[in-house]
């Protein structure tokens, strides 16, 4: 079993549901996509860098999905937080499946690999 298999199945409710359908729509919509696990949690790349990862941050009761590039997308898709005052990351907060539009996320993502793909390098602050 894969290491980021193992780390979804670890998971306990309702974070496991709302992570394998994050990442059931991540993987669905973004063909090419890879999907690896970096830093202990799972990351989605774009021609090998890092876009977007899933995450629950201790002492929080939400899914964290963070956006590797977000400061550049905030302004078009306020539904991205700057939560722990990060520098460029930015994220939705899941408590539950039903928190998810899930077409604004898709747009999101489409979005996401596309300013990724312009970039040369995913961190850049």
């Amino acid at each position: 079993m894969k290491p980021v298999d193992e780390y979804f199945i670890k998971q306990k409710e309702p974070y496991q549901s709302i992570m394998l359908y994050v990442r059931d729509v991540i993987l669905n919509t973004l063909p090419g996509v890879e999907e690896r696990y970096s830093y202990k949690i799972p990351f989605y790349n774009i021609e090998k860098k890092p876009m977007v990862y899933l995450n629950i941050l201790k002492g929080k009761n939400y899914v964290d999905v963070g956006f590797v590039q977000g400061i550049l997308l905030e302004k078009d898709f306020p539904i991205l937080k700057n939560d722990n005052k990060r520098k460029q990351v930015r994220s939705i907060q899941l408590k539950s499946i039903e928190d998810l539009n899930q077409e604004n996320f898709v747009a999101l993502l489409h979005a996401a690999a596309e300013q990724l793909k312009k970039s040369k390098r995913a961190w850049f602050i």
